[in-house]
């Protein structure tokens, strides 16, 4: 094993800017080309009384940005209760009915990533499939914790592909995080057992556990994936403290079943869903949180670290609804970066 090496610690980490910039960029992001539910429809409406037409064309958009049958179905219904009851007039006051669902679906996965101090070390388990994200977005984190001061050890449990090493050893030295790995196709559960050790004789903070991608179809990985949680358990009983998924929205409805079967493998604690700034199908998020209630801890919306950020449920509705277009809204959380 190669020793924890702590490289030179920035003096003072990156400072997360203010989470209105970061909603900004999500808003513009989200729905690229100018494209959005509220452009859609405002000129579908243009000279048009709000009718069982208009809600059907609203519905194809819908399942368009994949919001997902289930969801699509039960926000259309409540809809089409209050126009029946000529609640909704025109399509400011159906854009407003919209996005105040979408939040009662997003709001309850509005749930930040807590990280328990006295547990030293709290685990982090890192999860997903290929291409996902993952060894960027635990570098992003670890920028995160260690602007709050917090002790962090990156282990590399991805042994089997080359760059992910490497690219967490350049986080690590960006961060000013430890970094702790093996020799390429060493058993990852040994890896992940002698940063855990490590961490705990430095008295860390967190340990973000990088783990390599594979398909949640594959079930001989899976299985390995739980050999490597029950691995961490020797050593911490209460760990892992959190199972993060990482999802790229741009699979649309496969980061669905991957969240599913990851899920009830593992037990994800928690999720994140990255290269929103790369689909027109953001809507991904509504169905997982209708389909899953997972935490939702953060999302990404591009390479920078400040283009990862918490999960604020109204923003997000309003992103997804209105695009670049939408007015700018108080945020209750940080981006980070």
């Amino acid at each position: 094993m190669s020793s924890p090496s702590t490289p030179s610690t920035p003096s003072s980490p990156s400072s997360p800017p203010e989470s209105r910039g970061f909603i900004a960029r999500l808003r513009a992001r989200l729905n690229r080309g100018g494209a959005s539910i509220a452009r859609d429809l405002r000129g579908l409406l243009r000279g048009r009384k709000i009718d069982a037409a208009v809600l059907e064309d609203l519905e194809t958009r819908l399942l368009t940005a994949d919001v997902g049958v289930e969801a699509t179905s039960e926000i259309l219904a409540d809809l089409n209760r209050r126009v029946a009851r000529h609640e909704l007039d025109d399509v400011e006051a159906l854009l407003a009915a919209l996005r105040e669902r979408l939040v009662q679906i997003l709001a309850p996965c509005e749930r930040p990533l807590i990280v328990d101090r006295s547990a030293k070390p709290f685990v982090v388990l890192v999860v997903g499939v290929n291409g996902s994200g993952k060894t960027t977005t635990i570098g992003k984190l670890a920028l995160r914790l260690r602007g709050e001061h917090l002790g962090v050890l990156l282990a590399a449990g991805d042994t089997f592909r080359a760059a992910a090493v490497e690219q967490l050893s350049i986080w690590s030295q960006r961060t000013g995080a430890l970094f702790s790995a093996q020799q390429h196709g060493a058993d990852p559960g040994a890896v992940i057992f002698d940063a855990l050790k490590s961490a705990q004789a430095r008295s860390l903070d967190v340990v973000l556990a990088d783990t390599a991608g594979r398909l949640h179809s594959q079930t001989h990985l899976m299985d390995e994936l739980k050999k490597i949680k029950r691995v961490v358990q020797r050593v911490i009983p209460a760990a892992p403290h959190e199972v993060l998924l990482i999802l790229d929205a741009n699979q649309g409805q496969n980061a669905l079943a991957q969240a599913q079967q990851f899920h009830a493998a593992l037990g994800v604690t928690g999720l994140v869903l990255t290269k929103l700034d790369g689909t027109a199908r953001g809507g991904i998020v509504v169905a997982i949180a209708r389909q899953l209630a997972l935490p939702i801890r953060f999302i990404g919306i591009g390479e920078r670290p400040e283009d990862f950020g918490v999960f604020d449920a109204r923003a997000f509705a309003s992103a997804l609804i209105e695009g670049a277009g939408s007015a700018e809204l108080p945020a209750n959380q940080a981006s980070v970066g």
